[in-house]
């Protein structure tokens, strides 16, 4: 089988577990789903299923890792004379547009929210995204600027550009669940992620990344 053949078949067998995972996830909440359930409704093997998904908790945040590279890229092609901290502002307002599935905020992604908030683990494992997204931001601004990754200012710059992206997406999540009105939490999302870069843009000012 050709290689490029056998890769989109991989791909598949992962998304039709992620699928059937999250199907059983949000119908049955995290903790009361077991492998074996969502093996067999993926019709493959529980060793398939962990061929694919080390953790349970990955086949619900399945998309981490795109998640990661969108910011790697948005920063490998910042556009001249445009700072590190400008591009993420920027990729903001971008994702909304495209109506990406990371700021989603509607009927399906509510559903996803309130799983999350129903599960330890998956709580857990949220925040443990998070710091590991403030530490490829942190890395993603140092590379742009031509600096260490270890550079205080680029993991303050992170921490600060994370705290304001989770507060940003957290408020339009309760908007939305307050309103039903997508425009309405898209709006408040932007905003907050224009008012916290602000903040941001000051904390680091005379900084490579203003």
């Amino acid at each position: 089988m050709p290689s490029d053949l056998r890769t989109r078949k991989r791909l598949a067998t992962r998304q039709s577990i992620s699928n059937a995972a999250t199907r059983l996830f949000l119908e049955h909440g995290f903790d009361r789903v077991t492998v074996d359930e969502i093996a067999a409704a993926a019709d493959v093997g529980r060793m398939t299923v962990f061929n694919y998904f080390p953790r349970k908790e990955d086949m619900f945040f399945d998309r981490d890792e795109e998640a990661h590279e969108v910011l790697r890229e948005a920063l490998r092609q910042r556009a001249p004379g445009v700072s590190a901290i400008e591009t993420l502002r920027l990729l903001a307002h971008r994702l909304i547009a495209m109506r990406s599935p990371f700021v989603a905020f509607s009927a399906d992604s509510k559903g996803f929210i309130e799983t999350v908030e129903s599960s330890e683990t998956l709580k857990a494992r949220a925040r443990a995204m998070r710091d590991e997204l403030g530490q490829t931001v942190a890395t993603g601004l140092a590379h742009s600027a031509g600096q260490d990754p270890t550079d205080p200012a680029a993991q303050l710059a992170a921490a600060l550009l994370v705290a304001t992206w989770t507060t940003a997406f957290l408020h339009a999540h309760r908007l939305f669940q307050a309103q039903r009105d997508t425009a309405a939490a898209n709006t408040a999302f932007l905003a907050l992620i224009d008012q916290g870069t602000l903040g941001v843009n000051a904390a680091l000012a005379g900084s490579p990344y203003v």
